[in-house]
């Protein structure tokens, strides 16, 4: 990662205390979106995750999940000439999909992809803001996969490292440009 990016995540991501609920402790990534300079550094960071050792693109779609990774997922599309898909929560999609429901801390949630936006052989980066418990990322390689395309990787902004979403996700190759 570039020095750039880094201190642009150390600078602009802001910490907001008890939010949404006290005890809480929010990363605030708007500052870092406001930023032009900053949040093509991070862009790049992210999209390092889809190329080879020489900068070559390896992948052919970039997968983001609602809503903050949309945020970040289309322009590492756009960074590295591949195709944005959203996995978006049920009943958002308006044509026939791919579902897949997971737990949650606090309950269930749904996930769903289009069933066509993704070909078989398709190589695929799944992109999101945050890394948490891994059962939103385990859940889009499980929609990817469906559509007979291959997850070949994470890139999140940041890592919550105290909770075990590195070990869900498994042997998915993770990118993560802050640890929290």
């Amino acid at each position: 990662m570039s020095v750039v990016a880094r201190e642009a995540l150390d600078r602009l991501v802001l910490d907001v205390p008890d939010y949404p609920e006290p005890g809480i402790v929010f990363k605030d990534i708007t500052p870092l979106l406001a930023d032009h300079d900053a949040f093509t550094a991070v862009v790049g960071a992210l999209a390092a995750a889809g190329q080879d050792s020489s900068g070559a693109t390896v992948v052919d779609k970039v997968v983001g999940m609602e809503a903050r990774g949309f945020i970040l997922a289309a322009p590492v599309a756009l960074a590295l000439g591949a195709g944005f898909v959203p996995v978006r929560k049920a009943g958002k999609l308006p044509r026939v999909t791919h579902a897949v429901s997971y737990a949650l801390e606090y309950g269930e949630a749904t996930l769903e992809l289009h069933r066509d936006a993704i070909a078989p052989g398709e190589r695929v980066l799944l992109v999101d803001d945050v890394l948490a418990t891994g059962g939103t990322v385990v859940a889009t390689r499980q929609l990817v996969e469906s559509c007979g395309g291959e997850a070949v990787g994470v890139a999140v902004l940041m890592e919550l490292g105290f909770l075990s979403g590195r070990e869900a996700i498994g042997d998915l190759p993770l990118t993560a440009l802050m640890t929290v």
